[in-house]
């Protein structure tokens, strides 16, 4: 066997292309036609225990609220996608519960994700909409404004790991007093053949 010396690239190399792939990054509304690329992205990303997950009995049989599902496009394919959902708290409060966001795994080396999460937050913003809660990684959250201390008081309906339950304020104290199980409160959502096409090709 011949073995080939490849060497590694330039970290100059590297900020190049990733320009280059980020100048060609589209971030659009959600279309029908990303339905089965979106599944399959979450498959990828988050495998089956994805429908356990507590945040996920909060988005079944629910649309996203309007606006707020993007996908990212790179050279015409599905490499990221994000929704946000109307939910609201025991005490009244409402809010928008963020997720999923996922990228191809590779695409991740991007920024595509975080590209993603600040321009749901600033369309969120522009609609009107005052708090985001999500269940996340603190340490990436961070940087985006989301703190543990917005959720202390509130609770989701399954177990949650109180670490990784985060909140943001859009608007300065739209999340103050706000305590008890968080419910979805979005519209119901339209039976969608892409996504019973995706499914089923999940269960083959």
């Amino acid at each position: 066997m011949t073995t080939m010396n490849i060497a590694a690239p330039r970290a100059e190399d590297i900020a190049v292309a990733t320009m280059a792939d980020r100048a060609r990054l589209r971030i659009v509304d959600e279309t029908a036609t990303d339905v089965t690329a979106r599944e399959a992205l979450l498959d990828a990303a988050f495998g089956a225990s994805r429908f356990a997950k507590s945040s996920e009995r909060m988005r079944e049989g629910r649309a996203p609220a309007r606006g707020l599902a993007l996908s990212a496009h790179l050279d015409g394919a599905l490499v990221g996608t994000i929704r946000l959902w109307h939910i609201q708290s025991e005490s009244g409060h409402a809010a928008l519960l963020l997720g999923p966001v996922a990228v191809a795994a590779s695409k991740q080396s991007l920024g595509i994700g975080g590209a993603l999460i600040r321009e749901a937050l600033q369309r969120a913003r522009a609609r009107g909409h005052k708090a985001v809660i999500l269940v996340g990684d603190e340490p990436y959250y961070r940087r985006f404004g989301f703190e543990r201390r917005h959720t202390l008081a509130l609770d989701m309906p399954g177990p949650v790991d109180p670490e990784r339950f985060l909140g943001l304020e859009l608007v300065a104290g739209a999340l103050e007093g706000a305590t008890g199980l968080l419910r979805p409160t979005g519209p119901r959502a339209a039976r969608s053949p892409q996504l019973r096409a995706a499914k089923a090709v999940r269960a083959a």
